[in-house]
């Protein structure tokens, strides 16, 4: 593992570690000003920082109390200033409704270092549906 791989697998685990602790301020710290996106809600597209801050937002409202979020097969590439990374998440906890939820998302992650420091400059969130009858899969069964 590279030096630049070891950053950037600190910099998603703090991105997972501040999302369960629904710190909104350090997660979005993780940020480019210039984000562009991707999630499985409408509108779909979320471009720049203060528009997915927005999102996170509704994202941990809809949680009473913390996340539960486990990473797996989280594979990075890095090369120069750029890097990607692609991995699984279980996203799961208490819903406001009372309800507890889980669900598996996929999640790509574009990085760039600027001054030193790595940035998320572009996120796709996707959730892996049933071909059988095209309902997300809910269960953590894999």
């Amino acid at each position: 593992m590279t030096s630049n791989d070891s950053e950037v697998r600190a910099l998603l685990e703090s991105r997972v570690d501040v999302s369960q602790r629904k710190d909104i301020d350090r997660l979005m710290s993780h940020y480019s000003s210039d984000i562009v996106y991707y999630d499985a809600v409408a509108p779909l597209q979320f471009v720049g920082a203060e528009a997915v801050r927005r999102n996170f937002v509704r994202w941990f409202d809809g949680y009473d109390g913390p996340i539960s979020l486990e990473t797996r097969d989280l594979t990075i590439a890095t090369s120069g200033d750029v890097a990607f990374a692609h991995m699984l998440h279980l996203d799961s906890g208490t819903r406001t409704n009372g309800l507890q939820s889980a669900i598996w998302v996929r999640s790509t992650v574009c990085c760039q270092r600027s001054g030193g420091k790595w940035l998320i400059t572009h996120e796709h969130i996707s959730l892996p549906i049933d071909p059988e009858n095209f309902q997300a899969w809910l269960a953590p069964d894999m």
